[in-house]
């Protein structure tokens, strides 16, 4: 790997803010949480993170690092909204004794329709793109299963039943009041099956790792 001092900058005259210093060190420490860096690799760059005198100089320390996988990582970035001229107003997700998912950067329809029977659905919202206001989920799971999965930041409410199955829900945040943020409201009926939401939460390896840079991190504050 390329030694930070060694890397060429195009020199900007703005000065880097603290919040912005906070940024890069942060995500230094998400690309060691995913050995992208050693230890003592990471805290060299840190060392620079808080003397770099111009913000190219800053953000050339993560510039030749591989792209992060967010969804591995779930560092709880917060949902985007999307413009609601852009979002579609219907979509669909059939798992007919079968898999069906629906993953990666998307934009969620407001009314989503989600059936699963005899088979398992997915279905992933943490790099999606929401509408302002309540996105609804309705879900059918008949001898099957559906996992929803969100982004901190999401209002949810949950409106289902279940006959000889689940229909349960131990995500949202309900501090998210802000009128601009999205709402995201489940609703259904699950028969001798399952539907969860849920908050995907990093794995013990990818917290201890990450607990160990932001020590390394605290220690370069000014």
């Amino acid at each position: 790997m390329e030694h930070p001092e060694s890397l060429s900058y195009e020199l900007s005259p703005r000065l880097p803010g603290a919040e912005e210093r906070e940024v890069i060190a942060q995500e230094l420490s998400l690309h060691f949480a995913a050995d992208h860096l050693s230890m003592d690799e990471l805290e060299e760059r840190l060392s620079l993170v808080y003397g770099a005198p111009t913000s190219a100089q800053l953000h050339g320390l993560v510039a030749d690092l591989p792209a992060l996988d967010r969804r591995k990582l779930d560092s709880g970035n917060s949902p985007m909204l999307a413009p609601s001229a852009l979002v579609p107003n219907r979509g669909v997700v059939i798992a007919f004794m079968g898999g069906a998912e629906r993953t990666g950067s998307w934009l969620v329809p407001r009314e989503l329709k989600v059936w699963a029977a005899l088979g398992g659905a997915l279905i992933d919202l943490r790099d999606a793109k929401f509408a302002p206001g309540i996105t609804e989920i309705d879900v059918t799971a008949f001898m099957g299963g559906v996992e929803i999965i969100i982004p901190r930041g999401v209002r949810v409410e949950t409106i289902g039943a279940a006959v000889m199955g689940g229909f349960g829900s131990n995500a949202g945040d309900a501090t998210a009041l802000d009128p601009a943020q999205p709402v995201l409201r489940v609703t259904g009926l699950a028969i001798m099956g399952g539907v969860e939401v849920k908050v995907q939460k990093p794995g013990k390896r990818t917290l201890k790792k990450f607990e160990a840079a932001m020590d390394a991190v605290r220690r370069y504050l000014p």
